[in-house]
């Protein structure tokens, strides 16, 4: 007769027993439904003692508020991509205006400050026809920034670490965070050499970082790779 109770004893029901119990058994309060009633919990958002049903409609409207927090937050990126996007239409427009094409360079470099609040933003490109040689941004770059910029896949983004391109740009003292952008001929060229790289830098330790989204970079490294390539040796 001991054999029960010991094991009883050995073997203590706990609360996830119970849990488990009461998620198996959906009728149980169906049997027992005056305990719905006599239950009492403490309010987590004061100390007075509420019923089974208003901490469950509590903890919806709790359920709710957090949902509502999600959407909003929803709408709030999807605004922020349509107007990035905007900005990139606008910007990819001002390069089809026309002009001398030696100056494109320096439309590229100015629309990018412009329409997306860049502090600075430096350019080189490599391999450009002789008749631009000498514009600024073909001064020659050191065969480890080709290497660098060729070996990307994706826009680099993070904080600057002495990167020689930021001696591209008017005030590298002042360069906190920067995105590299590589430059590449044809479409899907993800994996061919780089002509040219782009420097966008900010003070701002928080404008560029390592685990930021690159997809509007990327689309800015293609829209300035196909207007740049035309720079290039036939």
């Amino acid at each position: 007769m001991s054999k029960p109770l010991d094991h009883a004893l050995a073997n203590p029901i706990t609360e996830d027993d119970i849990a488990n119990y009461l998620a198996n058994t959906p009728d149980f309060f169906t049997r027992h439904a005056e305990l719905l009633a006599a239950v009492q919990l403490t309010s987590p958002h004061s100390n007075r003692t509420v019923s089974l049903q208003e901490r469950q409609a509590e903890m919806l409207r709790e359920k709710i508020k957090l949902l509502e927090q999600r959407i909003m937050e929803m709408l709030r990126n999807g605004n922020d991509n349509v107007i990035l996007s905007n900005k990139i239409l606008r910007w990819a427009a001002s390069l089809l205006q026309g002009g001398e094409l030696r100056d494109l360079p320096t439309q590229v470099v100015d629309g990018i400050e412009l329409q997306f609040d860049v502090p600075q933003v430096g350019l080189r490109l490599w391999d450009v026809a002789g008749e631009y040689a000498e514009q600024t941004y073909a001064q020659p770059v050191s065969d480890d920034v080709k290497l660098f910029a060729s070996s990307l896949t994706e826009p680099f983004c993070g904080l600057n670490t002495g990167f020689e391109s930021i001696g591209w740009l008017e005030t590298p003292a002042d360069v906190t965070s920067l995105a590299l952008i590589p430059l590449r001929a044809g479409p899907n060229s993800s994996t061919a050499p780089a002509f040219g790289l782009l420097v966008l830098a900010s003070g701002d330790a928080h404008r560029f970082t390592s685990g930021m989204g690159t997809d509007f970079l990327a689309r800015i490294g293609e829209l300035a790779s196909a207007a740049l390539s035309r720079l290039r040796l036939g």
